[in-house]
Order: structure tokens, then sequence, then C-alpha cells
């Protein structure tokens, strides 16, 4: 907007001479007043809230014939006239009439909140008009836990402090469980943690303006826990796997044992695939001496566990095992299940005959 050189602009030492009771006052404090004046001489307008980052402009309605106005921040000259005494950038006049003397403060910041007077002197007396600029802030996450391991059981506390204005609140949770509300302070504590609450958690500050959000991830090594092992029946010379499968962080490492005798990849025609939490022991052949009891170790950094299996031989039945009887099912050890199926087939073909009598 184009500014009008007025008539109301005059020398800065005239300026001072003519405020200097004035300054004098605005260091006491607010409402201020120029000595002999009187409090309907003197104007408080309402508090100017704006929001850190946006401009906000000072009007100052002039009135009477005029000789000498200034905007003052507090108690520097910000512009006296049409001259700035201000070296700060942001601030630039707007308007300058008979009617109004208006600035404005771009890229408003915490510094410049406080009291800004406008000083006008009339040709009859001085008069001033007051206002309070409150600068408002979104909310900053500004000290903040890095995520951290710990073991299960430890106590943990996690931090997070936010400025801002007005002053936000804080609150925490757990977003990897259902979004558990944890708690409502800066600093979040747990005792004794579990695996259970393992996982990322949240952190909200929240004000009038706005709201910022920081997310910490906490791990939880806990020792190995091993699924009960399931059994496998295979029939000679066909493939067969036996799965072991273990809950712990950091993931386990496994080991399989045949008997009291470590079973190593490769070994006997058998491979061993770790994926993550699962183990796989796996026979492309069975044969008569693979069969028997197997054992599967997990280990961590925190401890053990172990499981047992049995490798047992099925045998697929045929028209002759059918007719000869035993030796359908064999046991882990290679030993054969009597059946007594044979003496059951004879009974059954002389039935007939029996009950003629």
């Amino acid at each position: 907007m184009p500014v009008r050189r007025s008539s109301v602009a005059f020398p800065k030492c005239s300026l001072l001479v003519s405020l200097r009771i004035l300054l004098l006052v605005l260091h006491a404090g607010s409402p201020v007043y120029s000595q002999g004046d009187s409090q309907s001489d003197n104007k408080v307008m309402d508090n100017i809230t704006v929001r850190q980052g946006e401009t906000v402009f000072l009007r100052c309605e002039q009135g009477d014939v005029v000789t000498h106005t200034a905007w003052l921040n507090r108690s520097s000259i910000l512009y006296a006239g049409e001259d700035k005494w201000s070296v700060d950038p942001r601030v630039s006049l707007v308007t300058l009439n008979q009617e109004e003397f208006t600035i404005k403060i771009e890229n408003v910041d915490m510094t410049d909140e406080g009291q800004y007077v406008c000083a006008v002197q009339t040709s009859s007396r001085p008069r001033t008009t007051s206002v309070h600029v409150l600068v408002q802030v979104p909310p900053k996450i500004i000290n903040f836990s890095r995520d951290i391991v710990v073991n299960e059981g430890s106590n943990v506390t996690l931090m997070c402090q936010a400025s801002g204005k007005p002053e936000p609140s804080i609150s925490w949770k757990l977003i990897s469980n259902s979004g558990d509300l944890a708690s409502d302070d800066e600093l979040l504590e747990i005792s004794s943690i579990s695996r259970q609450r393992a996982g990322v958690y949240e952190c909200t500050a929240v004000n009038d303006i706005d709201t910022d959000v920081q997310t910490v991830d906490i791990t939880v090594n806990y020792a190995p826990s091993v699924s009960e092992g399931r059994d496998a029946g295979v029939t000679p010379g066909q493939r067969g796997v036996l799965e072991c499968e273990a809950d712990a962080v950091p993931e386990a490492d496994f080991e399989w044992y045949k008997d009291n005798r470590r079973i190593f990849n490769g070994f006997d025609g058998m491979e061993i695939i770790n994926t993550g939490s699962l183990s796989k022991l796996t026979f492309y052949n069975v044969s008569d001496g693979d069969y028997g009891n197997y054992t599967c170790v997990a280990i961590n950094k925190l401890g053990s566990s172990n499981t047992n299996f049995l490798l047992y031989v099925v045998i697929e039945p045929t028209s002759s095992t059918l007719l000869q009887g035993p030796r359908a099912v064999q046991d882990g050890s290679g030993g054969a299940k009597t059946a007594h199926f044979h003496t059951c087939l004879l009974f059954i073909a002389f039935l007939p005959f029996l009950l003629r009598f």
C-alpha cells in the first residue's frame, strides 16, 4: 500500500523531547499514561492474539490535528511518523495519514510478544493507545527418548517434553497394542516390563494451535520358548520332516540331536533349514537308521529351551500284508507292533461254518 508523506513527520530530536516523559513511564509497565494526562485521554485496546509465523497489523486512530506520532514496542521506538527507527526488516509502515497510523510485523515470533504503544501529540494534548500482542506457538516435542532394547523384567522410563504456547498437554499410548492409553505425563514409567508391553509407543503433544507426535520403539528380549514337538510317521524310502518352532527375542539359534549326538547340516542325508522362528530337519530318503528319538534345542543369549520328537516307521498296507497279518506298523525303535491280524482273518473266514451248529 503506498504511503503518503504527512505533515505529522518530525525530526528525531523533537520526538525525543516530546516522548521523554512517556518513555520513562513505559519502563514502569502498563497501561501507559503521559504525565499530566487523565486516564480518559489514554486508551487500552483489547489484546491481539496471533499465531507464530503470521502477520500482525497495529492500527492507531489519529483524529484531531496531529503534530507528532510514534509506535513503540515497550521502550523501543519502531516508527516515528514515517521515519523507521527499528532495524528489524519484518516491521514496516502500512498507512500514515490524518485518520490512522498503521504498521505491520511479519513472521511473528515469541520475541514480538508484549505491549505496543501508539503515542500521539495533538494540538491540544498528547494521548496514548496501548495494545498487548499475544503470540501462540504450536507444540514442538524437544526432548524425547530414543528406541531402546531391554531384557524382560527391567524397569523402563520414557521421556517426552514439548514447548508451545499455550503449554501443550502430553499423552502416551502403546499403538501396537490396541491403542492402550499408558500415561498423561511427560514421563512414562513401566515397571518390570513384559514381552506383551514391547512395541511402538506414541507421544502426542497438543495445544489449541496444533499437534506434534513422536514415536519410540521398545524391544524386549526374552529367553526362547519352544512349542511341543509333533511326532512324525514316515514310510521307508520316503521324505520326512520334523518342525521345531521357538518364540524368542532375539531370534533363537537351533541345534538338533539324535539321542545325544548332534546333527549337522548334510549329516547322513539330512538337511537343517532355519527360517526366523522355525527350524526344519528334513530326511529325503528315510532308512531304518533314521527312526528314533530327536531333540530340538533353541538358544539365545538369555537362555535355551528344547522339545523332543519321535520319527517312526509306517508301512503302507498291501494285499499281501492283509493276508499275512503282522508287521503293518512298527514303532520308532524298529520293533514290530503285532496286531494278531492273521488270527482275526481266520476267525472271520470260519465264522459261517460255526454258526451252522
